[in-house]
């Protein structure tokens, strides 16, 4: 394990680097650096070099050419083992750099900026950074390269254990680091860049090119089936499911957590404490309570059948109370924000039993990025379906106007239909789903077996609300709904037959609201 005895610091992130600078010294280690990363280390009280001063060539073009130099270059790349290497670095006065630290320019914060200019993007695209990188971490048998804050503490602490050494095993790991890192830092621009390739001025909604970067959170047991192999990625902004804490329990399987992503993004939906119950993708029982106990217990009650193996999400944290009335059940995986430490100690007693803790999520949040869905030979893209409507845009087309407590019905139904299956048409009153029916071929189907769901579970229908994701092509819908009592419906509209679906709302007294919106949810 060789010695660090020169290391190269140029940051643009200053976060931590006084320590580790400090941490760097205490071994002896002699520091080189530049521009503003130089004055921060000299005014912490460190004796620093230059760049321009050990190259003897001075910093060029407003800083954009220092660093790309033989004498830097050549400390990097030269392999220590290799004695042709070693004759050429002697010849030309070149002494070995045995680590390096380097983060880059922001150019991930700089477009982030609404309205963000070209140029201005372009004047945060870093050379000299990647280009060091990339020669200290293909030369990794010689040289530590550091790119990662967070990388610092497990530098200074094998360098302790060690004195003044890193371990190969390590030197790799950051290697590797690096090269993601950079490949992400290129891809970020190559999108950036081609939105604009048409337009110079006004980007494109998406790139030309797109380059995505994923890191792997674990490996799973199997895909959707045992036959097929899984693995969990997350990108660069973990939010949701990715973020995530397991607490307790087996091994998440693909379906668990397919499932729980599912759950997650519909108790979103909800202010009021919220309980959302997945099968499948699809929520067999969702309601708002009280509290978190009464959502639970009554999105449970809306079918315990198809709870039995289910995944659980619920808005607020996991109670004493609710994890007792829990853990009386089959349950795959429960979710929340939180869980209180009496309550995991009760959930505790059921070892199988997944338990996430998935920290806050504001109602409607905007979800980062693009929803992106694999299929052979490419990748369909498209915003995350997170709109929020506006309830003023919404039309009553019926000639019966809904009731407060109808709207109300309405607005709970419209919200978990978003999340089920399209064709979907959800029923259900006082803050609970009574029937659902997904992912049928025709809207009458989806219509017919949500209400013989909620007839099986022995729930009337009578004076219910009805939401359906999409338009009703056809008045057969409304027909059937209205034969089981239904007495509000909220759909989108825009059939051409608009006015026959109207038409038999009217007939049967019911009130109809039409969003504007679709909601369609292929899978």
């Amino acid at each position: 394990m060789g010695g660090i005895r020169r290391a190269l610091i140029s940051v643009s992130d200053k976060e931590g680097m006084i320590a580790f600078a400090q941490g760097l010294a205490h071994h002896h280690v002699e520091l080189l650096s530049t521009g503003g990363t130089a004055r921060l280390l000299r005014e912490a009280g460190l004796a620093v070099i230059e760049v321009a001063d050990y190259t003897g060539f001075p910093e060029m073009l407003e800083g954009r050419l220092k660093t790309l130099h033989p004498k830097i270059h050549g400390g990097l790349l030269a392999r220590r083992d290799d004695p042709k290497h070693e004759e050429d670095m002697r010849q030309q006065g070149i002494p070995p750099i045995d680590l390096l630290c380097v983060n880059l320019y922001p150019f991930e914060a700089t477009i982030a900026q609404p309205d963000v200019r070209l140029e201005d993007a372009i004047e945060q695209i870093d050379i000299g950074g990647p280009t060091m990188l990339r020669a200290g971490a293909k030369n990794w048998q010689g040289v530590t390269v550091v790119v990662d804050p967070a990388d610092y503490e497990a530098v200074l602490r094998e360098m302790e254990q060690s004195r003044g050494g890193v371990g190969a095993k390590l030197r790799f790991q950051l290697a590797a680091k690096v090269f993601a890192h950079t490949a992400r830092y290129d891809g970020l621009i190559a999108n950036h860049l081609s939105r604009h390739l048409d337009n110079l001025e006004e980007p494109d909604d998406f790139p030309r090119i797109l380059t995505l970067q994923l890191e792997q959170q674990q490996t799973l047991r199997y895909g959707e089936n045992p036959h097929q192999r899984a693995a969990f990625y997350a990108d660069a902004s973990p939010s949701g499911l990715a973020q995530a804490q397991q607490l307790q329990g087996k091994e998440l399987s693909y379906n668990n957590l397919s499932d729980s992503d599912a759950a997650i993004n519909l108790v979103r939906e909800f202010a009021e404490p919220a309980c959302a119950i997945i099968k499948h993708g699809n929520p067999c029982g969702t309601a708002i309570g009280q509290d978190i106990a009464d959502a639970f217990a009554r999105a449970w009650s809306a079918d315990p059948v198809s709870a039995f193996g289910s995944v659980i999400a619920c808005n607020r944290p996991i109670t004493a109370a609710l994890a007792q009335v829990m853990s009386e059940s089959f349950i795959e995986v429960i979710l929340a924000p939180q869980v209180e430490a009496e309550a995991a100690t009760t959930l505790a007693r059921k070892k199988n039993l997944r338990v996430l803790a998935y920290g806050g999520l504001e109602p409607q949040q905007q979800a980062a990025g693009w929803d992106l869905k694999r299929v052979r030979g490419g990748l369909l893209l498209q915003d995350f379906d997170d709109l929020v409507e506006d309830e003023t845009l919404w039309r009553v087309v019926s000639e019966r106007q809904p009731t407060a407590e109808e709207r109300r019905d309405l607005r709970f139904a419209w919200k978990v239909a978003k999340h089920v299956r399209s064709n979907a048409i959800v029923y259900a009153a006082a803050g609970r789903t009574l029937g659902v029916g997904a992912g049928q071929m025709s809207r009458v189907d989806a219509a017919r077996c949500g209400a013989a769901k909620a007839e099986e579970l022995g729930f009337s229908l009578q004076g219910a609300a009805l939401a359906s994701d999409a338009f009703f092509p056809f008045r057969d819908g409304v027909d059937a709904a209205g034969a089981t009592g239904v007495k509000a419906i909220i759909q989108p509209g825009g059939s051409i037959r608009d006015e026959e679906v109207i038409a038999s709302a009217n007939e049967q007294g019911i009130a109809m609201i039409f969003t504007g919106v679709r909601h369609f949810r292929h899978g």
